[in-house]
């Protein structure tokens, strides 16, 4: 039984795919998500009044912590050493809404993706803790690789 799917065996049995021969390379990934509100709940976070704090600040924090623990939560992924975690808010007042856009980079032989993506989504899990209390509506969604670098297959962009 052959896959495509690298984290199956022969046998179809999950693995840690063995990156130990690979050449180490720079490596950088992309993601984003978004959380849409109520606009009283955006105002809110905008004006740094929500009762937990700097709703933003946390959750950028919170971002780079998720990064870092991602192969912690993620059962088949390699344990990595970020060079840089980079996290940008994008307020959208029109459709109330926050887009998180998380930016990571090593240089290994395995890709920054997951960690990437993980970030986004602790982020956004991170807003919707601090303003829970206002708005249990929140919603997360489109959580996405938008590009990555690197590695054998190289540049790879979202369209």
């Amino acid at each position: 039984m052959s896959s495509p799917l690298t984290h199956f065996d022969a046998q179809g049995q999950a693995h840690m795919v063995d990156v130990g021969a690979k050449a180490e390379t720079a490596r950088r990934a992309v993601a984003c998500g978004r959380i849409r509100m109520l606009p009283a709940t955006l105002a809110m976070i905008q004006a740094g009044t929500a009762k937990k704090g700097d709703v933003l600040g946390i959750a950028r924090i919170a971002a780079i912590q998720g990064s870092k623990r991602t192969a912690d939560l993620i059962p088949l992924c390699h344990p990595i050493p970020l060079t840089r975690v980079a996290v940008a808010f994008t307020i959208d007042e029109a459709e109330s809404a926050i887009t998180c856009e998380v930016t990571t980079e090593t240089v290994g032989r395995t890709g920054v993706e997951m960690e990437a993506l993980t970030a986004a989504s602790v982020a956004l899990l991170t807003i919707y803790d601090m303003a829970k209390a206002v708005d249990r509506g929140m919603v997360i969604e489109s959580v996405r690789l938008l590009e990555k670098e690197g590695g054998k297959t190289g540049h790879w962009r979202a369209e």
